[in-house]
Order: structure tokens, then sequence, then C-alpha cells
């Protein structure tokens, strides 16, 4: 009889689409029943269609803790749970993976090993203290009900270990990236500049990331306001890639900053390779992160990089050689973009270098460990 294999996560096409099918992939490659439950995100929800995917259970889950369909989701999850005889359930997201310890202690006292991938949690060094007041109590009363915790950053593996309780603790160098497919991109980087209607002279800033406030472009937006009276600001151009709830706001703030020419929202990309290949430094100043997969792609791309000193990125970046930290203020960031763009010769050599610390998070290496993780159990 084939071994049976459930991934939880609150939704599917952000999470389970964006890091979880060469999991999926690997389980039935080793002959096991493969499952998914999460909420489907989709725009069209026919488009949810997951690779490797056996049986697939729309679970209503909301990102906010206390909304009530969560108690839907908790009785429709524990009945798959209770039905399903799953050897492993392997759980992500915090909303997600709190309701499915929940849903699975019955099956645990059957022999069901629970395995929870912490992707950064809420709780960490500088966060609200509301947010300690409402994840790190949940976190500790679950953690005696987690076979494996797996964290993918230093900072929640240390805390992780002083002060949770999970039956196990593994540190894994975050979810895995295809670092080769950043390095390799077919089109010549000039090519890519002329069709988005810029030239070699002009200094192309990216950021890939959704537009949350958590992102905090408005700090980069910021920063170009006081360059604007330098000769080197007419040369800069800010590409944003991404879609999300502060869209409007960060328009209008760039009118209002008097850097709305420079600034160009390209929305949802699929060519992000490309864009990589053609930048000149890739901006990243968010408030928490559990480590960047946004970051990992453009060190793999060989960008030189400034970004804010926070758990996740210092597991990424060794200041002054594979990137910048800067102060997450608007002067801080301004001096560093400003030191960069007059330093071609350091922006190689930190490129050069990310490409070559950020291959520790490759999938070679990501996914041959937690092949061990999983055959461990299974």
């Amino acid at each position: 009889m084939k071994k049976k294999v459930l991934f939880v996560a609150t939704v599917v096409k952000t999470h389970i689409m964006q890091f979880h099918i060469p999991y999926l992939r690997m389980f039935q490659q080793m002959g096991w029943e493969t499952a998914v439950a999460a909420r489907n995100d989709y725009e069209n929800p026919p488009d949810c269609q997951i690779p490797y995917c056996d049986e697939y259970y729309n679970i209503p889950f909301e990102r906010a803790p206390w909304k009530s369909r969560n108690i839907r989701a908790y009785r429709a999850l524990k009945k798959v749970i209770d039905e399903g005889n799953y050897d492993l359930i392997h759980c992500h997201t915090p909303v997600g993976a709190a309701i499915a310890r929940l849903a699975a202690l019955n099956a645990r006292k059957r022999g069901t090993k629970v395995i929870y991938t912490a992707h950064g949690f809420h709780f960490f060094t500088g966060a609200p203290m509301m947010n300690w007041l409402v994840f790190y109590p949940a976190e500790w009363l679950l953690s005696f009900v987690t076979d494996v915790l797996i964290t993918i950053n230093r900072e929640d593996y240390v805390r992780a270990k002083k002060h949770l309780h999970a039956k196990r603790l593994e540190y894994v160098p975050g979810v895995g990236i295809d670092t080769q497919k950043f390095r390799q991109v077919e089109k010549d980087p000039m090519e890519k500049r002329r069709e988005l209607g810029y030239d070699g002279e002009d200094f192309l800033i990216l950021t890939v990331a959704e537009m949350t406030r958590n992102k905090n472009h408005i700090t980069i937006l910021k920063a170009l306001s006081l360059l604007r009276d330098t000769p080197e600001f007419s040369y800069m151009h800010y590409l944003i890639c991404g879609l999300g709830e502060v869209w409007e706001t960060l328009v209008y703030e760039a009118k209002v900053l008097g850097v709305a020419d420079h600034v160009h929202f390209l929305g949802y990309r699929k060519d992000v390779r490309e864009l990589y290949a053609c930048s000149d430094l890739f901006a990243f100043m968010p408030f928490r992160e559990g480590l960047s997969v946004a970051l990992m792609e453009a060190m793999s791309s060989g960008m030189p990089v400034v970004c804010s000193r926070i758990r996740g990125n210092r597991d990424l970046i060794q200041d002054g050689v594979s990137g910048v930290f800067a102060e997450n203020n608007p002067e801080a960031v301004a001096e560093a973009i400003l030191k960069l763009y007059g330093d071609p010769e350091y922006r190689t050599a930190l490129g050069r270098a990310a490409a070559e610390q950020v291959w520790q998070y490759d999938n070679v290496n990501v996914h041959k460990r937690m092949k061990e993780i999983y055959e461990s159990l299974g």
C-alpha cells in the first residue's frame, strides 16, 4: 500500500505553487500518494491545477487568525486528515500550519508525523509587541505537537532551540532556488534595456517584491527624492515588479515626491530573469523577511544589492562583500545608492561574491537536505 503525504498551506497560487512543486514531485518519484490542502486563491478558480498532486482539497483558510472562516477551515481539514490516513503531514504558513497541527492531534496518536516549516516567525527581533503577544504563545503551545520544526534562517533556529519544544529541530537553508537558471539568461542585457526604453548610461534600480507595507518600497522612493538635485539622478530609473495592496499609494507618493518620471511600476512580470540581468542594482528594504527568494534570485543573477539589515537578509549578505546593508531610512539608502552608482568596479565585485555565496541555498543542496529529513520519518 502506498504511503501518503499531505501538504498544507494557507493558499495555493502564492505559496504551494511558488515553493512546493519540487517536493510533490519528489514524493511521487519515491512512490508516495500526494495531496494538498490549501485555499484556491486563483482569480479564475479553474486555473488551480497543481502538478504532481493526486488529491486537492480547497480549504477556506484566512490569513488573519481571528477570522471566523478559520473555524470552518479547521473542521474541513480535520475531516480530510481523519479520513486520509496520512503517514506524513508537512504544513506551512502560520495560519495553515496552526490549524493543521490542531486538526492532526488524533492522527499523531495513530502514528502520523507532522512537520512544520516556519518561513519566518512573526515574532522576531524588533517585531511589534502585538506579534509577540499573539504568535509567540501560539507557536510555543503548538511546538509540543510538532514532530519536526524546520527553520530557514539562523535567528529563528536559535530562538526555536531556546524556547520551543518540537520533538526535533532542523535548520534548512531556505526552500531552494535554481541558481543556474538566473545565471544563464539568453537575451542580451543591452537588448533588454533597449526594449524597456533605456540605454547603457541609464542606472536601473530594481525591486521585485509584493507591493505591501512590509516590503517598504516607500523608503526607496524617498531616497530617490533626496537625490533629485544630484547630476546622477537624471540617469536613475527605479523599476518595481510586483502587485499588491499599496500600489495606488506608491504611485501617488512617487508623484508627491517628484520622482514619478523616474519610477516605473511594471506589475507582475514573467521576464524577471532578464530584468535582473539588465539592471544595475537590486534595492530591497523590507521590515520583515524569513529568507527572501527574490533576494536570492538577484544574488544568483550576479546583481549588487543594497538591503535592510534584518533577519534572513543577514543570513544571505556579508556586508561590504556580497552586498551592502543600509539603515532603513531614506538618507542611508540614498547614500548607499549614490556610492554604488559611482563605483562600477565595486558593484561588479559585490555581484560576483553574491553569486558565489548564494550557492549554498541552491535546489541541489536544499532538496537533498529535505529528502534526508523526509526519509528519516518515512
